[in-house]
Formats: C-alpha cells, sequence, structure tokens
C-alpha cells in the first residue's frame, strides 16, 4: 500500500484504535506520530505500563486513523536498535519545533513503538 508520507507529514496526530486486554472492546487514542515508507512510529513515554502497549502486545492488529484516511496494521514494539533510533528521531524532530518543552528526555527514554500498515 504506498503511503505519501508528505501527505500526513503536518498533521499533529493519529488516532490509534487497539483491542482492549481485558474487556475485548475497541479502545481509541490521539497520539503524536510520524511515517516512514509503510510504518508508523509512536513513542510511549509510561513504556511498557500504558494502556494501549499492553492492549497491543496482546493483540497486535489495529486500525489507524490519520486525518480522514483509515489504515490497518500490525503493532510492535520496536526492538532492532536502528530502527529505534530512527523512530525516535523521527518523532522528536517533528513535535520539538510545535512544543515549548524540551522534548530530548522523553525522546531518550520513551518506547518506540511501530505499526506496519497492511495492504
Amino acid at each position: 500500500m504506498p503511503i505519501d508520507v508528505n501527505t500526513f507529514a503536518d498533521l499533529g496526530f493519529c488516532y490509534l484504535t487497539t483491542t482492549g486486554r481485558v474487556t475485548g472492546q475497541p479502545r481509541t487514542i490521539e497520539i503524536w506520530f510520524a511515517l516512514h515508507r509503510t510504518t508508523l512510529y509512536m513513542l510511549a513515554g509510561s513504556r511498557e505500563d500504558a494502556g494501549w502497549v499492553k492492549n497491543l502486545k496482546r493483540t497486535p492488529e489495529v486500525t489507524v486513523r490519520i486525518g480522514k484516511h483509515h489504515f490497518s496494521g500490525r503493532a510492535r514494539v520496536v526492538e532492532d536498535k536502528s530502527e529505534d533510533a530512527l523512530a525516535r528521531r523521527l518523532v522528536v524532530t517533528k513535535y520539538q519545533p510545535r512544543d515549548s518543552d524540551d522534548l530530548s528526555d522523553w525522546g531518550r527514554t520513551a518506547l518506540a513503538v511501530a505499526v506496519d500498515f497492511i495492504d
């Protein structure tokens, strides 16, 4: 599925819908994101304690809404060191100019999560 990253580059948020690990019900959050090719990256400040991270670890099939566009994907915690560095750089670089807080600590300590879009 070709995704034109430039179409979504300026959008501030995406909406990630996971399946609740206890209820089995859809759970949607608004979250910062960055795209690279057909992968969406997010950072979880609460790391593995974040409910949405716990949800996607149990059921990795997720949906993402960016603007008016909906995508299906498979979520995962980023394990590869080079991909982890890429995810952090992309997200922090996108949002640091928009935020008055220094995001460097968050960018260094948050958990990198990816969603690989499904055709």
